[in-house]
């Protein structure tokens, strides 16, 4: 069985190519995983919408609705970072949907990665930070409450703090929230994970690793996870240029090996998004985002 992927063509929102989030690499991303022999027909999925229920149970009722009916207030949207129409809208519940099917994905099979994902600045009340929807908390949210999953565990390895994870389910005992990013970075203001390590600018590949390696096992000490979801946001890389941190590639890819052979190893299925990553370019991005899918292939 290959790697389980989620992906849709509709994840790609037609921004301008000069925005500072690039969405063309999505359709870059698919290009990298077909060269790569990661994309045959048994390994994609295509991910629906997910329905207004799901987004409620971790957004507020009405900016679920603003956002479905493309009516969000400008200044939501100046804070989320882009306007909210028609193909952001639709952009933002495929690819919730792309994640809880990805999480089911991996339930089943022990790994899957969805193609986009990882919208970690998403609170509550509002988007921000260049999310619409908390893909990863909507997840959680609906795992635990169909039951498919009790222990759920969120390991953030994107440079920007997790705080609309963090804030959405800061009193949901059944979910865990982990964030390791860089300290002077967005957000200005923080909201707390329930475990939140800050890097110094300019942390490089052999502090950056020595420090994970230190904190896995106590993540897998505190419960017996059901599920991890792992956002593997590139932004860390030393060429990212909303970063600040100095990973090279070959840290990036020892960065994923480390996550998903820990949890791995220890029976713990593992749910793949890929998080956050900024650079003019674009191939190249596309080209690091695909390292999560090589590593996770590994273990499919």
């Amino acid at each position: 069985m290959p790697l389980q992927i989620v992906h849709h063509p509709d994840y790609d929102a037609g921004f301008a190519t000069n925005h500072r989030f690039p969405m063309s690499k999505y359709p870059l991303l698919m290009e990298a995983l077909r060269a790569r022999g990661l994309a045959s027909p048994d390994a994609l999925n295509t991910t629906e919408p997910a329905p207004a229920s799901w987004l409620k149970l971790a957004h507020a009722a009405d900016y679920v609705d603003q956002v479905i009916s493309c009516s969000v207030p400008e200044k939501i949207e100046r804070e989320i970072g882009f306007p909210v129409g028609p193909r952001v809208s639709l952009r933002a519940q495929l690819a919730t949907g792309g994640t809880i099917l990805a999480a089911r994905l991996a339930l089943r099979h022990g790994i899957a990665c969805n193609t986009a994902g990882g919208s970690h600045h998403a609170r509550r009340a509002q988007g921000a930070g260049f999310c619409t929807f908390n893909d990863v908390a909507v997840a959680s949210l609906v795992l635990l409450d169909e039951g498919a999953a009790q222990n759920i565990l969120v390991v953030d390895l994107d440079v920007h703090q997790g705080d609309g994870t963090a804030d959405i389910l800061s009193d949901e005992p059944g979910v865990f929230t982990f964030s390791m990013h860089g300290e002077r970075n967005y957000p200005v203001r923080k909201i707390a994970s329930d475990l939140d390590i800050a890097l110094p600018d300019g942390t490089g590949d052999a502090a950056y690793l020595r420090r994970l390696a230190t904190i896995l096992p106590e993540l897998s000490a505190r419960a017996r996870w059901d599920i991890v979801f792992y956002n593997a946001g590139v932004d860390v890389h030393a060429e990212d240029r909303l970063g600040r941190l100095a990973l090279s590639n070959g840290g990036l890819r020892a960065r994923d090996e480390m996550v998903i052979g820990h949890f791995r190893a220890l029976g713990i299925p593992v749910c793949g998004v890929i998080g956050g990553g900024y650079s003019t370019d674009v191939p190249a991005l596309a080209s690091r985002h695909a390292i999560l899918f090589e590593v996770a292939s590994t273990y499919a």
